[in-house]
């Protein structure tokens, strides 16, 4: 365990971790010309596109839980990059479809295999991406991500 590390609170434990995932993938994927936002909605888009969806730019917000309005600087900003298209949503007009390019997807892959590597790196500690600390880790985790901590959130009222 790091310095100090002992008796921090698990709210600021939580907290330095996103913060050194958040940094190391932001340098990782730099010299692939995106951020870690960028790279949290490529990835996203590039395996719901494998399950046969073209989502909104709503729907990749709710998935990723990034703010709809945030999302949708993002993928003005991709598209600029010639990563991915947007394009209105045949159904109801007043939504974007995405999709990515065929450049988008190879800087995508290119990118998840690099994070991977992050990934691997950071549970090791946990017995690896296939250890059975590591399984029970993410279980814990996603639990903590289904509670509903405020206004506005599913679940709370207000």
């Amino acid at each position: 365990m790091s310095k100090g590390s002992e008796r921090a609170t698990p709210g600021f434990l939580v907290w330095r971790l996103s913060t050194k995932w958040r940094v190391a993938v932001d340098r990782a994927t730099a010299p692939l010309g995106l951020t870690h936002a960028q790279y949290s909605l490529v990835s996203s888009l590039y395996g719901m596109q494998r399950a046969g969806e073209r989502p909104s730019q709503r729907r990749l917000a709710d998935h990723t839980g990034l703010e709809p309005l945030y999302v949708s600087k993002l993928a003005r900003a991709l598209e600029s990059a010639g990563l991915i298209e947007r394009t209105r949503d045949p159904r109801d007009p007043r939504a974007v479809q995405l999709a990515l390019t065929g450049r988008g997807e190879e800087v995508t892959l290119e990118a998840v295999k690099v994070v991977q590597g992050l990934l691997e790196q950071l549970l090791e500690p946990l017995g690896g991406l296939d250890g059975e600390r590591t399984r029970a880790f993410g279980e814990e985790l996603a639990l903590l991500l289904d509670v509903p901590l405020g206004p506005g959130e599913p679940g709370t009222e207000g």
